[in-house]
């Protein structure tokens, strides 16, 4: 499904309001802040339609003082989750060691508290700011979720690799708290509380790897953990960055093929999501996704009590190219010739990289 942007060579907090969808034409626009009614939010997820039709035109390429400092931004929101994340950090070893330095990600993903300006909002504010084009909703009905992915502006002229090459995708989900029992809401709440004006500062927590509320107690966590692991992620990890995701097609070698980068990674000892089959793949076959299992790490709740949390994980995906440039070649094929967006069926699975479900069980 395609969208129109008002000003979006003028993007900022003012251009998400502007958000429509162009069919149907009576379509309400997306909204970042809150959960929206409750006929709103029992609407069906939405997939990404638009994967055979040519993306909306990006923001202008940023000045290089502004594309200097997001850079250093998101590098920070890296170091973060490179240091909670061994696994992320040795694949991205590993893949340098065979692949040489050719990694480019797809996506950072993070998710959020949809209540009180807490949720999509919080962060996509300072994406916006810096060229980000707001493009599609998705909704996961089961989870009580939806989330809003955002194209980055023109990727042209870039000469690094990782957060120093072409700029990724961003994918932010939010929990939609009032569909919680009245006990989740009110641990929610509460820790909302604590956080003052936090939401104003999602981009530094982020970059911090600081929780813009009180610690939370144990058992707080584990209600929260029986009805939403989601909601029990999120308490005990705030904005951290959720995960990044290795562009596949983008590398040189063999494991350019995401079945090859997925033997790759179990080969070197590494546990992948199974939930759904390893490889997600979209109805039509061209986004093609898989992720590990998240880290654990101890943590010493408000009580005194430690014990074992999830982390983060780190995501693979193949784009294939569109019918309509199959016969381009392959030297040819860019990046706007692939599949863009996202799937509500695979983002769904790789959710599940922080289940409790995949964090026990045992390697296949």
């Amino acid at each position: 499904m395609a969208v129109a942007l008002a000003g979006a060579r003028s993007p900022g907090a003012g251009a998400i309001l502007s958000l429509r969808r162009l069919a149907p034409a009576a379509a309400a626009p997306v909204r970042l802040g809150g959960s929206g009614t409750p006929g709103t939010r029992r609407r069906r997820g939405i997939a990404m339609a638009a994967a055979a039709s040519a993306p909306p035109a990006p923001a202008d390429t940023l000045p290089k003082g502004a594309d200097s400092f997001f850079r250093t931004v998101i590098s920070n929101m890296e170091k973060v989750y490179l240091s909670r994340n061994p696994t992320a950090k040795t694949i991205l070893e590993l893949v340098r060691s065979y692949d040489g330095d050719h990694i480019c990600y797809d996506h950072f993903a993070f998710r959020t508290f949809g209540v009180d300006g807490y949720g999509i909002k919080s962060l996509a504010e300072f994406f916006t700011d810096f060229g980000y084009v707001p493009r599609e909703e998705l909704r996961f009905p089961a989870k009580k979720l939806r989330a809003l992915w955002f194209s980055p502006p023109t990727n042209d002229g870039y000469t690094g690799t990782g957060v120093y090459g072409p700029l990724p995708r961003i994918f932010i989900s939010e929990l939609l708290v009032d569909e919680l029992s009245p006990q989740s809401q009110d641990i929610i709440q509460k820790y909302i509380r604590t956080s003052g004006k936090g939401n104003k500062h999602a981009t530094l927590a982020s970059t911090s790897g600081e929780l813009t509320w009180e610690k939370p107690i144990y058992s707080d966590f584990q209600v929260l953990s029986r009805e939403s692991e989601y909601a029990a992620w999120t308490l005990v990890n705030g904005y951290a960055l959720n995960h990044t995701t290795i562009s596949t097609h983008r590398l040189i070698s063999d494991i350019r093929s995401i079945n090859k980068f997925n033997k790759f990674v179990e080969d070197n000892g590494f546990k992948l999501n199974s939930e759904g089959g390893i490889l997600k793949v979209s109805p039509d076959g061209l986004l093609q996704q898989s992720s590990t299992v998240a880290d654990s790490a101890l943590f010493t709740f408000a009580d005194g009590i430690t014990e074992s949390i999830p982390r983060s994980y780190i995501e693979f995906a193949e784009r294939l190219v569109l019918p309509q440039f199959k016969d381009l070649p392959n030297d040819e094929v860019n990046e706007h010739h692939r599949r863009d967006g996202f799937e509500v069926g695979n983002a769904d699975k790789i959710f599940e990289s922080t289940s409790n479900d995949q964090l026990t069980r045992r390697s296949a």
